[in-house]
């Protein structure tokens, strides 16, 4: 595995880079405050990159009525925004479609915090950049530090202004950014100047917002913001080239707790040093081996550190090692620490020469890393009762002493063979075998009953336990040294390998969540999974909340359908979705309660609480699963999200379908009503001159026009109100031509009728009135969009067990590859002879009717290239063999 340092480059940031390949560039303008001037800076930088021959164009600007920043727009090609009705007004809105339709290289888009009108495509902005980005777009957009999200809430506690448009962080976290910064009093003269509001909205803000105070604040705010920024890009570039070192252009502090008391102290200590280094801050706990042997306290003890950490705004981890030391250095490397904070207990001499000090270990071994040391004061009876460490199983020592026996048995059988030496090296591999498989003190019972044996058996004078040599004394103790030494470094490489299989296990763990919960598609039962999987991870009652529709929490799932929830509970978990923040039991907040709600979060906002309790009532989770809820919890806010996205998704798409058959109804009615109703008026008033037979036939080819055309509405509105019943009986396809061609001759006037129909084609299952409809439409649709005067050809196909029914007729044909388009709902298909006139309902008609009586029907055009065909298409279950089916005369 690649590590800091040791140059090779970070698979993760690597992948982060892969990530934006293909993907357009952001870069934001960060500013204080309105009036400093983000928009003339954006447009400044657009116009020279147009200068520089980029294709640039205005996605959308707000001027305010500016002078200076309309000016600037003047020499940009500026996209036209996209009227939204929305309660009767029209909204402009940017248009994204037309954006991408255009394809610059640069899209300016101003007010990057903005939310759109409803019924756009995404509610925010933001997400429209996002598009804007994945199809390689770049993008300059522009956003005020009170806009951020994770700054909402600082901003309004000293503005009193809380703004309700906010971006998240992680779109700051993705984008370069450029703070356009001027003085507090410039900003002030600027206002009064009627530069940044009229000048009655300028006095009201100076009194206000535009305080001298507050523009300091604000200032101070997105200079840092933008610091971390590009603190945070420079550790990613830093990741990924595989360097080493610190990189200290900001500070960043780590504060390492365990399991002793004061680890509070060490919280608030590191918080103070973070606030007066304006840096980044982590809580770090190291598990080792012996974490498995704490006692309860101790557990809860470290339980409470972090949760403190997460309160004052620092970050936790949880690392995986075999000893303090090592763990604490991999975390300062890999995240680039310039400030570390640890405790320093009183302990004794002998402890110290026996274990050596962690905190001198931690000074000398980690260069480059400033070491802050608290004494902290351990209170033993505050220590709680350590769980003591296992002597191992009895069938441990069984097996153990039987390879000693067995070892002790191949010795004698080749003692005549062997010498003293080689005797003893046979005992060491009951030792290892020993610790590797029962651990350290099995091991050394194997190493001391290796000794016993081979000085009782072996050494002068044999069977006793006394020495007469004082070399076989050397060996014997060196034997045990060797045993007690190899046992300790095979019980090391053992408790290595469990951590590595616990980081193993937690991986799978991980991977086999999200494989379940990604694979579905319905928010219940996702949730319900979501309970269901974390219940059997961590051994705990889960429950899942989401705000319903005033904002109370809704139960969205559980793993125990009699869970209880008290008023503490539900107010705990209304806590936790209002604030972000955890609540309830083993939090700082609503400790009464005896389940621990933690926020899902996504997208920077709060998609729900899920809930944890024990059945013991203990607490909900232990600290070294803190890292594993955390997964937990991110991919099922991922998993949620994407549920929530895909229906707002298909609720815009069915808004955009809806709209654009209001709008092609509207066309299609202000046109094919107009056209024959202007024909019958103007017959109509010619009456008054006498009635003549051309004017009769008028009127009634006009109004059969009209009647059907209110006719092929009628059954567009049957096929999407799924109310069609079906009337299936055979049918002789002869027969059905025959009727159609009759009631459709005026359509087909002027074009001559060729019927290739045999007499002896099979009967058919099938709706009489729906294929007449059927054929109605097609041979109406041939005698509009034929060429006038050439032939219609009507042919019936019985091969390979399928029955086809073919209309063609001869004109432009339809667009190659787009022949299945001309049986879209309004379509009419540009550049052919289906653009012609019509409401587009016909065809979609046909294709409706077909399918709804198991048919199915395409089209195509002629293999000579001189028209379309359209076939409907009876497959062999439609097909009736009997010539003359019972019940048919």
């Amino acid at each position: 595995m690649a590590g800091p340092g040791d140059g090779r480059p970070d698979p993760d940031a690597l992948l982060r880079a892969a990530a934006q390949e293909g993907r357009g560039r952001l870069k934001i303008f960060l500013g204080a405050a309105p009036g400093v001037g983000k928009t003339f800076e954006m447009l400044s930088e657009g116009a020279a990159r147009r200068r520089d021959g980029t294709d640039v164009v205005v996605g959308i600007v707000e001027t305010h009525g500016r002078i200076e920043t309309e000016a600037l727009t003047r020499g940009h090609e500026i996209v036209p925004r996209r009227p939204v009705a929305h309660e009767g007004r029209s909204l402009d809105e940017m248009d994204l479609d037309a954006i991408l339709v255009r394809a610059p290289r640069l899209v300016l888009v101003d007010e990057l915090a903005h939310s759109n009108a409803p019924g756009s495509r995404h509610a925010k902005r933001h997400q429209d950049v996002e598009e804007l980005l994945a199809a390689g777009i770049d993008v300059y957009s522009t956003v005020n530090i009170q806009h951020v999200e994770s700054l909402n809430d600082v901003v309004a506690s000293f503005t009193r202004v809380r703004v309700r448009e906010t971006v998240p962080d992680f779109v700051l976290e993705m984008a370069e950014i450029e703070v356009v910064d001027i003085p507090p009093d410039e900003l002030i003269e600027r206002l009064r100047a009627g530069k940044v509001y009229l000048p009655h909205e300028a006095t009201r803000a100076l009194s206000h917002f535009f305080s001298k105070s507050n523009l300091s604040a604000l200032r101070e705010l997105a200079l840092r913001r933008a610091a971390q920024a590009v603190d945070a890009r420079m550790l990613d570039d830093v990741r990924a080239l595989g360097l080493g070192g610190t990189w200290a252009g900001g500070d960043r502090i780590v504060v390492a707790i365990n399991e002793l008391p004061g680890s509070d102290t060490l919280v608030r200590a590191a918080k103070r040093v973070a606030d007066g280094l304006r840096g980044p801050w982590t809580a770090l706990f190291i598990e080792t081996p012996r974490t498995a042997h704490f006692s309860d306290v101790e557990h809860r003890r470290i339980a409470a550190a972090m949760t403190l950490a997460t309160q004052l705004g620092g970050a936790v981890a949880t690392v995986p090692a075999t000893d303090v030391v090592t763990g604490i250095q991999s975390f300062l490397a890999d995240a680039r620490a310039t400030q570390l904070v640890m405790g320093k207990s009183r302990r004794s001499r002998w402890f110290e020469l026996l274990h050596g000090s962690v905190v001198d270990r931690v000074i000398r071994d980690t260069p480059g890393v400033a070491v802050h040391v608290l004494p902290v004061v351990a209170d033993p009876a505050a220590r709680g009762r350590r769980r003591p460490a296992p002597w191992g199983t009895p069938a441990g020592y069984v097996v153990t002493t039987a390879m000693v026996a067995a070892i002790t048995a191949v010795a004698s059988a080749l003692f005549r063979i062997l010498d003293l030496g080689n005797v003893a090296l046979l005992y060491l591999l009951p030792v290892m075998a020993a610790a590797s498989l029962y651990g350290l003190r099995t091991g050394v019972y194997a190493g001391i009953a290796s000794s016993l044996a081979y000085n009782f058996f072996f050494l002068p004078p044999v069977g006793t336990l006394s020495i007469s040599n004082p070399e076989n004394l050397v060996s014997v103790v060196v034997l045990l040294g060797i045993a007690v030494a190899t046992s300790q470094l095979t019980s090391r490489v053992r408790a290595q390998a469990d951590l590595a299989a616990a980081s193993a296990r937690t991986n799978a763990t991980l991977a086999g969540f999200l494989r379940q919960i990604t694979s579905v598609n319905d928010i219940g039962v996702a949730a319900q999974r979501i309970c269901d999987d974390v219940r059997g991870l961590l051994d705990v009652q889960a429950i899942l909340m989401v705000p319903g529709a005033d904002r109370t929490l809704e139960i969205l799932g559980a793993s125990d359908p009699g869970y209880r929830l008290g008023t503490m509970d539900t107010a705990a978990a209304a806590w936790s979705l209002d604030t972000g923040t955890a609540a309830g039991k083993g939090s700082g907040t609503l400790a009464a309660s005896e389940w621990l709600f933690r926020p899902l979060k996504a997208g920077g906002r709060v998609l729900g609480v899920l809930g944890i309790a024990k059945d013991s009532a203990a607490d909900p989770v232990r600290p070294d699963q803190l890292p594993l809820l955390g997964s937990l919890l991110d991919q099922s806010a991922l998993v949620l999200e994407r549920l929530r996205l895909e229906v707002e998704m298909r609720d815009v798409e069915t808004v955009r379908t809806r709209d654009r058959l209001r709008a092609a109804l509207l066309s299609s009615v202000s046109h094919d009503l107009r056209t024959p109703l202007t024909a019958v008026i103007a017959a109509a008033d010619q009456l008054d001159h006498g009635a003549t037979p051309e004017l009769i036939g008028t009127i009634k080819a006009e109004a059969a026009r009209l009647n059907r055309f209110v006719a092929n509405l009628l059954d567009m509105a049957r096929v999407e109100a799924g109310a069609l019943r079906l009337n299936i009986q055979p049918v002789d396809l002869e027969e059905a031509v025959s009727g159609a061609a009759h009631d459709a001759r005026r359509a087909l006037d002027g074009h001559p009728v060729r019927f290739d129909v045999p007499p002896d084609l099979p009967l058919v299952r099938a709706d009489p009135q729906l294929l007449h409809h059927c054929l109605l439409n097609l041979l109406d649709n041939a005698g509009r969009y034929g060429d006038s005067g050439t032939e219609i050809v009507i042919e019936g196909r019985h091969r390979f067990g399928e029955l086809r029914l073919l209309v063609s007729d001869r004109g432009p044909g339809l667009p190659p590859g787009r022949e299945a388009e001309v049986f879209e709902t309004f379509r009419r298909l540009e550049g052919s002879d289906r653009a012609v006139g019509g409401t587009g309902l016909g065809l979609a008609i046909v294709k409706a009717f077909a399918e709804a009586m198991g048919m199915a029907v395409e089209a195509a055009n002629r293999d000579d290239g001189t028209g379309a065909v359209f076939a409907l298409m009876f497959p062999a279950a439609l097909i009736v063999r009997d010539a003359a089916p019972e019940g048919l005369v």
